[in-house]
């Protein structure tokens, strides 16, 4: 956490709506999308979906013994020290080294894989410790690869920013360098950050190891009125497209549905975001309700029918930012984007928006501290 702008990103999880699992600006909705995860973490998006089985505190003291070579002694010694199905991080790592300097390579391999993914995309908001049921993952190693992992980082990130978007929740899990990487890549303008490497010299890599962490000095009160007053054009609606030569689309990213990792089930849906993906945007139907989904996995695998039904009534757009005639009326009629009250010379542009007292919305707005 201390390699993350908290004012910055805290500025974009106040206008997250977990709803539509987008964020809401002045000029319509944008997402972390499939694409994104690929490109700027390298991470796979295709293959199945994981449910774990319940973890209690004595299976995962069976899992430490079975899969990372600790006694029962250690394990049971350690999980009661964490007062939970966990494991420490730091305790990963110290397993990591030892079975390294023993040529143990299979326990080795689980406990970097775990302590990994632990503070990284599967982060919780302690972040030094990791649930003992993702060692699940890694029980047989051939199989690994076989898991949407970007989807698994997506859908961990979505959950954590819809609760972080309510006023009572204070804190941020997931993979936070994942959305700040995020913002980096589409909003050149907004926060302050340093350069490792010149993408054209880099080819193979993650983009999101093109950029060093540099602590911006504006806070959460300064940031709202610069994200409230972005055009479309201060965005760079297509920024993956230099490097597709090596990291190609997948048609997988225009899925529409829900995504599940574990028990956690989110809407996915990049009908609210088709700029992202070079369409002109329309009026998306309404959100989807994922507590009423019952066949995930069959849609996911199935996934082609729901790509034609997001792009059959698009073109692809002239412009980066076009949109259809009334997608922007019907979107400031369902959605309160300005975040500070607009100058006067504005409000007339936006005077629908602002209606008397009795019409306004207040939003909550989180804090990330």
């Amino acid at each position: 956490m201390n390699k993350i702008d908290i004012n910055l990103v805290s500025a974009f999880v106040e206008r997250w709506h977990l709803e539509t699992s987008s964020f809401h600006m002045l000029f319509g909705e944008m997402s972390i999308t499939l694409d994104d995860v690929s490109c700027l973490l390298h991470l796979p998006i295709r293959g199945v979906f994981w449910s774990p089985q319940d973890v209690t505190k004595e299976v995962a003291v069976e899992l430490a013994v079975d899969y990372l070579g600790v006694s029962q002694g250690d394990a049971q010694s350690h999980v009661r020290s964490c007062r939970g199905s966990c494991y420490k991080l730091e305790w990963l790592y110290d397993l990591f080294v030892q079975h390294r300097a023993a040529s143990s390579w299979a326990y080795a391999t689980r406990a970097y894989l775990l302590m990994l993914v632990g503070s990284t995309i599967f982060a919780d908001k302690t972040f030094t410790l990791v649930e003992a049921r993702y060692l699940l993952l890694f029980t047989d190693l051939d199989r690994c690869s076989g898991y949407s992992w970007g989807a698994a980082a997506l859908v961990t990130l979505y959950r954590y920013l819809g609760d972080a978007s309510m006023f009572s929740c204070k804190q941020l899990g997931g993979y936070p360098t994942l959305l700040q990487c995020w913002i980096h890549k589409y909003f050149p303008t907004v926060g302050k950050r340093g350069e490792n490497w010149k993408p054209a010299d880099n080819y193979g890599l993650p983009r999101a190891m093109r950029w060093s962490y540099r602590q911006g000095v504006l806070k959460v009160d300064d940031l709202r009125p610069i994200l409230d007053e972005l055009t479309p054009a201060d965005v760079i609606w297509r920024p993956f497209e230099d490097q597709r030569a090596w990291r190609q689309f997948d048609e997988l990213c225009l899925y529409k549905g829900c995504l599940k990792w574990g028990d956690t089930v989110v809407p996915y849906l990049p009908d609210r975001c088709l700029r992202q993906f070079g369409y002109k945007q329309y009026i998306p139907s309404p959100p989807l309700d994922c507590m009423m989904a019952t066949d995930i996995d069959v849609d996911w695998i199935g996934y082609h029918q729901s790509v034609i039904a997001v792009i059959r009534p698009t073109t692809l757009a002239t412009t980066p930012s076009d949109v259809e005639d009334g997608y922007l009326e019907w979107y400031y009629c369902v959605s309160h984007p300005r975040l500070v009250p607009p100058h006067h010379e504005i409000q007339e542009r936006y005077q629908f928006l602002f209606m008397t007292p009795d019409h306004l919305i207040l939003i909550g707005l989180v804090y990330l501290h």
